[in-house]
């Protein structure tokens, strides 16, 4: 963990170029200016191929009744996910991020129910990976279907490597595992010499075609 010089400031082109080196930016909390990078020692990651879509998952992703949107609404959801008592994104992160999406760097996966978004998920894109930052859920089971239909789009798209910084029980429970800060890098640099692309799948697909592709890898 390092701090950047008082007098520089982020720009989208120094904050890709910490993601391409393997470190990303946070900050202790909402009001706090300063942005620290950070390098865990243990990196939590999805095998693209072992996400675990638990028997209840399953049948909510059947029975409906929601809506999945990609980058209809990123600001909202990068609203969403610092709308928290305890948060790492600052408004300088947040400005950031959002020239990333402007750029084409960023992007979110969104559930909606009755036209309300009530979870989703935003990350960077780099080559083949994706870089997950956060998510966030006011509704059951929301940030669990966009992760699911997130994993879909990388799988469709080509991706190679999802990082998701920590790992956290929640993250355990769907596939997500650690690896050495050596190891991350040697999956980092394949992804980065790789191309895949967020949008090449288009519309997000129907629940049953998402979990028969996950099947047929898990």
């Amino acid at each position: 963990m390092s701090s950047r010089p008082d007098d520089s400031r982020l720009t989208p082109e120094l904050l890709l170029h910490g993601y391409a080196q393997g470190v990303f930016p946070m900050a202790e909390s909402r009001n706090d200016p300063e942005i620290f990078w950070v390098d865990p020692r243990l990196r939590g990651v999805l095998p693209l191929d072992r996400l675990r879509i638990s028997r209840s998952l399953a049948r909510r992703m059947r029975r409906g009744g929601f809506e999945v949107a990609v980058n209809r609404d990123f600001e909202a959801v990068l609203a969403g996910c610092a709308d928290r008592t305890e948060t790492w994104i600052n408004d300088e992160i947040a400005e950031l991020y959002m020239s990333l999406h402007n750029l084409g760097f960023a992007h979110s996966v969104e559930i909606r129910q009755q036209g309300q978004l009530v979870g989703g998920i935003y990350g960077v894109t780099l080559g083949a990976a994706f870089f997950g930052e956060s998510m966030f859920s006011r509704a059951t089971d929301a940030s669990k279907l966009a992760m699911v239909w997130l994993v879909d789009r990388l799988r469709l798209g080509g991706f190679r490597l999802f990082d998701a910084q920590f790992l956290t029980p929640h993250l355990a429970s769907l596939g997500f595992v650690e690896l050495s800060r050596a190891e991350y890098r040697a999956e980092l640099q394949t992804a980065l010499e790789s191309q895949a692309s967020f949008l090449a799948p288009g519309p997000p697909a129907p629940a049953q075609d998402v979990l028969q592709r996950n099947a047929q890898t898990s």
